[in-house]
Formats: C-alpha cells, sequence, structure tokens
C-alpha cells in the first residue's frame, strides 16, 4: 500500500503544533474529515503557511503517518479571502464549519457535503460587506439560515417544516389572520398545528387535562396511530412570516422575498420587517441543531453580537 495519497480539501481548524508546525482539520472529497500536520506552516517563509487558512480549498498530497498524517505538498485551488474581512461573513462561515465538524465522516468520501459547504462560502462571501448595518447583518443570517437548513437535510435531520409533525397534514400560513400561529417542538422534529379557526385539525389535550368531552372533540381529527399520544412540548411560537421564511429554506435558491410578503399582506410588512425576523429564525435552527447534535454553536456569540439592535447594550 503507498505511503503517500492525494486529497481535495478545505481547511475548517487549524492550531499551533510543536515550535513550527500547525496541526489541521480538513474536509477532503475523497476521505471525510482528516486532521494532518503541516510541517513548518509557521515560518515567515513557508510555502504552505499561506495555504493553511481557514477556508483554503487545496489539492493535497499527504504522508501516512502513525498517529497523524503529514502534508508534503498544497496547490491552492480556492479561497474565500473576503470572509476574514467580514465579522458578520466570518463569524458565519466559522458557524457552518461547527456544523460540518460535527457530523462529518471520516475515512469515506463526503463529496456531497464538501461541494455543499463550499457552496454556501461562496454565497457568504458575494454577500455585501455588512459594516455594521442591521439591513447586511439580516443577510447573512438568511444566508446562514439556508446554509444551516440544507446541512441538517443532507444529515438527514431537517426540521419539518411543510406538515404538522402530529397529523401530517400541510400547513400553509394564514396572513389574513394576525393571531395565526403554529408550534415549534424539538421533541417532535418541527412545526405543530395549533388549529386556527378554520382548521380541522386540533392540539390534543394534556393527559393530566384531559376530559371526554375534549377527547371526543379531537379524536376525529386525528390519525388513528397519534389519538393517544401525549402531544409535544412546544419550545416556540411562529407567526405567518416566521413560517413562511423556514418554508423557503429548503429551496435550491431564497427567492425574493420582499415581493411575496407584499402581496400577501397588503403591504403591511416591509423588508426592514422580513429582515428582523430571520434573527429569530436562526436562533430557532441553532436550538434544534443544538439539540440534535448535543454542542453548542461556539461561532454564534459574535453573530448574536453583531445582530444586536442599535443602541442596545452600548452603555
Amino acid at each position: 500500500m503507498s505511503r503517500t495519497y492525494k486529497a481535495t480539501g478545505i481547511n475548517l481548524k487549524n492550531m499551533p503544533l510543536g515550535e513550527a508546525d500547525r496541526l489541521v482539520t480538513i474536509l477532503t472529497r475523497e476521505y471525510g474529515l482528516i486532521r494532518a500536520v503541516a510541517p513548518g506552516a509557521r515560518k515567515q517563509k513557508s510555502k504552505l503557511g499561506g495555504r493553511m487558512g481557514l477556508f483554503v480549498v487545496n489539492q493535497l498530497l499527504l504522508a501516512k503517518g502513525r498517529s497523524l498524517d503529514k502534508i508534503t505538498q498544497a496547490d491552492t485551488l480556492e479561497s474565500y479571502p473576503g470572509l476574514s474581512k467580514d465579522l458578520g461573513k466570518l463569524a458565519a462561515s466559522q458557524y457552518l464549519a461547527e456544523l460540518v465538524l460535527h457530523h462529518a465522516l471520516s475515512e469515506q468520501s463526503q463529496e456531497e457535503l464538501f461541494e455543499l459547504l463550499n457552496e454556501h462560502l461562496r454565497r457568504l462571501e458575494q454577500l455585501p460587506s455588512s459594516n455594521g448595518k442591521q439591513s447586511e447583518i439580516s443577510l447573512v443570517l438568511a444566508q446562514l439560515s439556508h446554509g444551516i437548513f440544507h446541512l441538517l437535510a443532507l444529515a438527514g435531520i431537517a426540521p419539518q417544516v411543510q406538515m404538522c409533525c402530529v397529523t401530517q397534514k400541510s400547513l400553509s400560513p394564514d396572513f389574513t389572520d394576525p393571531d395565526w400561529q403554529v408550534g415549534f417542538s424539538l421533541d417532535a422534529g418541527g412545526t405543530v398545528n395549533l388549529a386556527g379557526n378554520n382548521s380541522r385539525v386540533a392540539t390534543l389535550p394534556h393527559p393530566a387535562l384531559a376530559t371526554k368531552e375534549t377527547v371526543a372533540q379531537t379524536a376525529d381529527n386525528y390519525p388513528t396511530n397519534v389519538q393517544n399520544q401525549s402531544p409535544p412540548k412546544l419550545n416556540s411560537k411562529l407567526d405567518a412570516i416566521e413560517l413562511t421564511l423556514l418554508q423557503q429554506l429548503a429551496a435550491p435558491e431564497l427567492p425574493p422575498l420582499s415581493q411575496v410578503f407584499h402581496n400577501q399582506t397588503e403591504g403591511r410588512f416591509t423588508i426592514d420587517s422580513v429582515n428582523l425576523v430571520w434573527v429569530k429564525v436562526e436562533r430557532l435552527l441553532r436550538e434544534y441543531t443544538q439539540y440534535h447534535f448535543g454542542r453548542s454553536i461556539r461561532s454564534a456569540t459574535l453573530l448574536d453580537v453583531l445582530s444586536m439592535p442599535e443602541g442596545v447594550g452600548s452603555r
């Protein structure tokens, strides 16, 4: 068996090792996650130094080692310099990298994950520079939410947002009712119908509060296999605009949303109000992601600061 091999990879994480080396965690198309030593990468004149930066895509030649493989050659194929020049974009990119590190596999091909991450990093870099502006930060959050949803879908754990998790009936946001809402349950894996006036689907009463009358009222509305289940715990509630944004995330591209909401709501919602909702959508997806992976997203802390309304926390 050859002691050297080639791989195409994107750098997700690096740290100093010894006096002059770097230990790099790389998502490769051919072998999934690998950790390899970049010898001398911290030396001023090292050929590997600049190629070991975050989110640099390299064609690598590696030599197998006893515990860690060694990078002997790296030819850069692509990089995203714009990400490091904008705090919002950098935090969002590190956020996506954390998700990849949580569920990427080692020693097997991860081509689809590799391509998906690169595509969303490319989209983040192409966004306007935020410069601390709320509207541009919201664009970063929108693109980040899109990437999170796609990564969750690839992992097979994306939240169900098109249908009620309990009844499996489709959900359509009702913009005519200002009080219309759906629930969101981490345990159930997505949205739960709260039974508006025009819906035949009612929420199941909690066993401690159930009476013969309430059970009878809901029995006809639920499939047989869920009549005897306890209702899922709701972690939050979503209005029509929030559910609409969530439902758009499964699409390959985020569609223009301003005109959609203008038509649906007779102008009651502006693009600025839509932007503000992205903060809630990202935090909902974050809570869902942390619940399923059992780990916190450390990169999100900076995003929270950047998305804070102007004037808040400035004292």
